[in-house]
């Protein structure tokens, strides 16, 4: 059984527990996450000009979009403001900041009706984030900038929590992949041949559940979920925001969701910045996982 969580007052350890065993938790907008939003619709202009951003794919080539967008995004990622709202965030919902370590935010697109949906707008097929390297115990984090709505959110596939599904994880390696293949994503218009982990079997998307909240509405889900880019049919573009944590302590003890189907290797271990002082995560945990996550035993077989 899967719960979603509204505005719930738990603590930092019950909250993350459980999420590891699938929940989901929705907030409604907090102070540090509007101001986010704020700003971020404001890079965004800037860059469309007097154009709407929601619906400027309307009005320019596809290669004039993925132009503006291969400036935005990495704009956005390395703005000094960016870091600051995600640790305000952080404090206002009760995170330990001192034990809460984030990777830096980045700004996801969704354009409508198949407009652009490969390199710097990837329109990602159902995945779990475990297949790209992430560790068992990290959390996702999602919100929209702009107004959204069911047919351009962001859809999960409860039926595959726990359930193994055949896919492609053992070719990925975070390390390899930053190296080669992030870099260039927006040279890929048409077609994005980079390879990734995706499913190696057919697959139930439905049922599936879509969370649409106001503008700085945050969800989080754990990193083992099955979730995909709802095929976007409203004539909007969505923008959204996420970022990742982790909790020192739970990497430390290895604990976590459940791993029923990963077997890729690198880890992002050094992209995390601690809440308070951004100071990286130490080579002994670096090392602790850049060799991959062993699938769980009592899963193995149903690969």
């Amino acid at each position: 059984m899967h719960t979603v969580f509204f505005d719930a007052q738990k603590g930092d350890l019950e909250r993350r527990e459980l999420l590891y065993q699938g929940q989901l938790f929705v907030y409604s907008p907090c102070k540090s996450a509007l101001e986010m939003c704020r700003f971020t619709q404001h890079l965004i202009r800037e860059h469309f000009g007097g154009l709407d951003p929601t619906t400027a794919h309307l009005k320019m080539p596809v290669e004039e979009y993925a132009a503006i967008l291969t400036e935005l995004k990495p704009k956005f990622i390395h703005h000094p403001e960016s870091k600051s709202y995600l640790q305000g965030i952080l404090r206002e919902l009760g995170f330990d900041i001192d034990k809460t370590y984030f990777d830096v935010p980045r700004l996801r697109t969704a354009t409508s009706d198949n407009y652009l949906t490969t390199g710097i707008a990837y329109a990602f097929h159902p995945h779990r984030d475990t297949w790209y390297s992430a560790p068992l115990s990290q959390l996702n984090w999602w919100m929209p900038v702009f107004d959204i709505e069911p047919g351009n959110a962001m859809a999960f596939h409860p039926r595959y929590w726990g359930k193994a599904v055949k896919n492609g994880s053992s070719i990925y390696n975070y390390q390899d992949w930053n190296a080669t293949s992030r870099f260039n994503a927006g040279q890929f218009i048409k077609v994005d041949t980079r390879v990734q982990p995706k499913p190696e079997e057919p697959m139930e998307i439905n049922p599936q559940m879509r969370v649409v909240t106001n503008i700085g509405g945050i969800l989080i889900f754990s990193a083992a979920h099955m979730h995909s880019t709802v095929p976007n049919d409203t004539g909007k573009t969505r923008f959204s925001i996420d970022f990742r944590t982790v909790n020192i302590d739970d990497l430390l003890a290895r604990k976590g969701a459940k791993n029923v189907d990963s077997a890729c290797t690198g880890t992002p271990m050094k992209d995390y910045l601690r809440g308070t002082d951004l100071s990286q995560l130490s080579d002994e945990i670096y090392s602790m996982y850049v060799n991959g996550t062993p699938i769980d035993e009592e899963k193995e077989s149903a690969m």
